[in-house]
């Protein structure tokens, strides 16, 4: 058995939690390890992605950036 360790969280994370849960038996342990494993990806960038990502920063060195508020405006978000 793995050694384990307690933790504080607020009660309003602890509801975020509790609706995470697959079924009302799973533990936390098991809820926040998936969560974890979905945030982390530790496998390499694409060719594809890298490209996009110096495209991105080609755009925000030359000003071509449309500011949110334009947008919320636009699409009509307030």
């Amino acid at each position: 058995m793995q050694a384990a360790t307690t933790i504080y969280i607020r009660k309003d994370l602890k509801g975020q939690l509790d609706d995470l849960k697959r079924h009302p038996k799973e533990s936390y342990s098991d809820v926040i390890e998936r969560l974890v494993s979905v945030a982390v990806d530790d496998g390499p960038l694409s060719e594809e992605a890298i490209q996009g990502l110096e495209e991105a920063l080609k755009d925000i060195k030359q000003g071509r950036l449309i500011p949110e508020s334009e947008i919320m405006k636009k699409y009509g978000v307030k």
